[in-house]
């Protein structure tokens, strides 16, 4: 296959970006309408989930779409909130019972290329420590709460960043209050240079950059693709997908009966070996000489 060949066959970097960030809007979209409501740090965890997932992995070897509702199941788990896989699943539209086999179906792949490393640290309890400080020793903002929608709406768009990756939850709930100052015409200048990092100017530099580089970070993630684009990447993704990892292809059900038959196969061997060394030690044992045995006595 010729070079251009490859090319027109297959998604490129930037058109695996841009299916990836549609379906990070899928994945928010499905967290927001999901029923019963879902607690901001399961939505969280899951766009970590996410991201960590395919930092190590293409969009070509595993359709998103799966991989969406398998990280909002297992961060859902993970974050405690108290779902069946049956109620889980009445929240996906189409078939109901295939997206519940997708899902168990993946659980253990996601959480591996996770390195089981599952904990994750949002910044919703940040903002709440900051919301109170401020309230109790930063009088100059009269009324914190007023902030929220603006603090919500920057969370909800950092999540379409790599920000978590790069900065700590503290510092971008920061930002989030940043924001929410900065849409209302207020500011929190005062609280970061006399309260919070009252006599660390290196510190406080380095958080109104980082707070900065979120702001910009967070403007430069507008992206919008036409959906007839979307739509011609998708169908360019179903003919250069890896089969083996396609849930409806032939290969995929295939490789499923063969780990089935894998699994009927083990214990048997398991079991000879066993035996094998079962007899072995009898063999063993009848070379040695056995002690007599003897009763305790008791005084």
């Amino acid at each position: 296959m010729s070079e251009d060949a490859i090319k027109k066959f297959f998604l490129t970097p930037q058109e695996e970006r841009i299916l990836y960030k549609h379906y990070e809007s899928i994945l928010l979209k499905f967290c927001q309408k999901f029923q019963p409501p879902m607690p901001k740090n399961v939505i969280g965890c899951s766009f970590h989930y996410f991201k960590r997932f395919y930092l190590n992995n293409s969009v070509m070897d595993y359709h998103p779409k799966d991989i969406v509702v398998t990280c909002v199941y297992l961060a859902s788990k993970v974050e405690e909130f108290n779902v069946s896989i049956a109620q889980f699943v009445a929240n996906v539209r189409g078939d109901r019972e295939k997206a519940t086999e997708i899902i168990l179906n993946h659980e253990l792949l996601l959480m591996q290329q996770l390195n089981f490393d599952l904990s994750v640290y949002n910044p919703y309890r940040p903002v709440e420590g900051f919301l109170i400080d401020i309230k109790t020793r930063y009088t100059e903002l009269f009324d914190p709460e007023h902030l929220r929608p603006a603090i919500e709406e920057f969370l909800d768009k950092i999540q379409f960043t790599d920000a978590c990756f790069l900065y700590s939850p503290s510092q971008i709930a920061l930002a989030a209050i940043a924001y929410g100052t900065l849409k209302f015409k207020e500011n929190i200048d005062g609280y970061l240079s006399d309260i919070l990092f009252d006599g660390q100017p290196d510190k406080l530099a380095y958080v109104r950059d980082a707070i900065k580089t979120m702001f910009t970070m967070v403007k430069n993630e507008a992206l919008h693709v036409m959906d007839p684009i979307r739509a011609g990447l998708e169908k360019k993704l179903e003919k250069c997908r890896n089969q083996e990892n396609n849930p409806s292809s032939a290969a995929y059900k295939r490789k499923l009966e063969e780990i089935d038959e894998d699994e009927d196969i083990e214990p048997a061997q398991k079991y000879s070996r066993l035996l094998e060394l079962v007899h072995e030690n009898i063999l063993q044992s009848e070379k040695i000489p056995q002690l007599d045995s003897f009763d305790m006595e008791t005084g």
